[in-house]
C-alpha cells in the first residue's frame, strides 16, 4: 500500500521543492520505493530532478505525453478514454526513485476543478473531476510498486492543492523562520479544517462515489513541520532567527495543533514523542544550505551527496562545507525514518 504524503505551505519560499527531492532520495536509499509528484506549475522539481539546460531537451519528454496534465486529460477534457498509469522517468543515480513531471498546463484545471468541488447542483456533469488526481496516482503508484508518493504542491490555496492535500494520506509543512510563515501558519489552522470537512462531505455523495474515478474517504493526518533556511551562530540559529522559531511553535502549539485535532487529523501526542518531537511538532530543523543548494541543483544530486570535486573548494573552506553536508545527511536520515515510522504507527493504527 502506498503512502501518500503532502508537502504544502502556501508561503512561498520555504525550500518545498528542496525538500521533496532530498527526502525522496533518502528513502529511496533506505530501501523504500518512491515517486516523486511535481504539481507546481512552476516545476521546479522538474527541473530540478531532470537538469535540462535547453528547451528541446524538455520538450522531447512533453513529447510523450507523460506528465500529470496529459494524465488527467482524460477527466478534465472529456476524452474517450480511462486515466492510465504515467510512465514516471527513473531517476539517475538513485534505484527506486521515480519522477512524475510537472508542467504549467496543470494550472488551466484549476477552474473546473474548483466549480466541480463547490457542490452544487453542477457536479452531475463534472463528477469524474475531483477523483481524478486520486485515481492518478493510485494508478501510478500500482505500476510502480511505489512504497511511497510525494507530492511538491504549489504556495496557493488553489482548488488542485486543496483536492491533493486532502486525498493524502499525510502532510508535512515546511516552514521558515520569519513573520509570513507566522501568518501562513494560523491561516493553515483555520483553513485545513474547511477543507477537511469538505472531503467529508464530498465523500459522502452518491454522485461522487458512483463517478468513474470516485472520490475517497482519507483522513489525511499531520506529520509534522519543517524548519529550515536559518543561520547558525556558535551551533545555534542566531537571534534573529530563533525569535520566529518561538512564534512558529506558539502558532502550531496554540493554534494549529489544536485545530487539526479537533478534525482528527493527528496522531495521538504519545506517537509524535517517540519519535522525539517537542511541543511545536518539528521532524527536523535544517539550517541554511548556502552554496551546497546550488552545487545540488547543478549536479542532480541531493545536498548530503554531492562530491567534494562537484564542491570545487580546498583546505578549510572544503573541511566546512563537508562538515556541514556530513549534518544534512544525518538531519535528513533522521527525518526519513521519522516519516517511515509515523507512517507505520498510522497502518497499525
Amino acid at each position: 500500500m502506498v503512502h501518500k504524503i503532502a508537502l504544502f505551505n502556501h508561503k512561498g519560499g520555504v525550500s518545498k521543492t528542496t525538500t521533496t527531492f532530498n527526502l525522496g532520495w533518502m528513502l529511496a536509499s533506505k530501501g523504500k520505493r518512491v515517486i516523486l509528484v511535481d504539481t507546481d506549475p512552476q516545476c521546479n522539481l522538474t527541473g530540478m530532478v531532470l537538469g535540462f539546460s535547453t528547451k528541446k531537451e524538455l520538450e522531447e519528454v512533453y513529447k510523450t505525453n507523460q506528465h500529470i496534465k496529459a494524465a488527467l486529460a482524460p477527466a478534465f477534457e472529456s476524452q474517450p478514454r480511462l486515466i492510465e498509469a504515467v510512465d514516471c522517468i527513473p531517476i539517475e543515480k538513485q534505484d527506486g526513485l521515480f519522477l512524475l513531471p510537472g508542467h504549467v498546463g496543470l494550472a488551466e484545471y484549476e477552474v473546473t476543478l474548483g466549480i466541480a468541488q463547490e457542490l452544487s447542483g453542477s457536479i452531475q456533469t463534472l463528477k469524474n473531476l475531483p477523483g481524478s488526481i486520486y485515481y492518478l496516482l493510485e494508478e501510478t503508484a500500482n505500476k510502480f510498486s511505489a512504497d511511497y508518493i510525494l507530492i511538491d504542491m504549489s504556495p496557493s490555496l488553489s482548488s488542485i492543492n486543496q483536492n491533493l492535500l486532502m486525498t493524502s494520506d499525510f502532510f508535512i509543512i515546511p516552514t521558515s523562520p520569519d513573520l509570513f510563515s507566522v501568518m501562513a501558519i494560523d491561516s493553515l489552522a483555520t483553513i485545513l479544517p474547511k477543507w477537511n470537512q469538505w472531503a467529508k462531505k464530498a465523500s459522502e455523495l452518491p454522485v461522487l462515489k458512483e463517478a468513474d474515478y470516485p472520490f475517497p474517504k482519507v483522513n489525511p493526518l499531520f506529520l509534522g513541520t519543517i524548519i529550515q533556511n536559518y543561520r547558525i551562530r556558535n551551533k545555534k540559529p542566531s537571534a534573529a532567527f530563533q525569535k520566529w522559531m518561538d512564534q512558529i511553535k506558539d502558532a502550531i502549539e496554540d493554534r494549529l495543533f489544536p485545530a487539526l485535532s479537533r478534525e482528527g487529523m493527528v496522531f495521538p501526542q504519545q506517537v509524535y514523542s517517540e519519535q522525539e518531537m517537542g511541543d511545536d511538532f518539528c521532524l527536523i530543523k535544517i539550517s541554511d544550505f548556502n552554496s551546497l543548494i546550488a552545487i545540488s541543483q547543478e549536479n542532480q544530486t541531493p545536498v548530503f551527496d554531492v562530491t567534494a570535486e562537484q564542491i570545487g573548494l580546498l583546505g578549510n573552506p572544503l573541511n566546512t562545507t563537508l562538515e556541514s553536508q556530513s549534518q544534512f545527511k544525518k538531519s535528513f536520515s533522521r527525518l526519513a525514518d521519522q516519516v517511515i515510522n509515523l507512517t507505520c504507527n498510522a497502518v497499525r493504527a
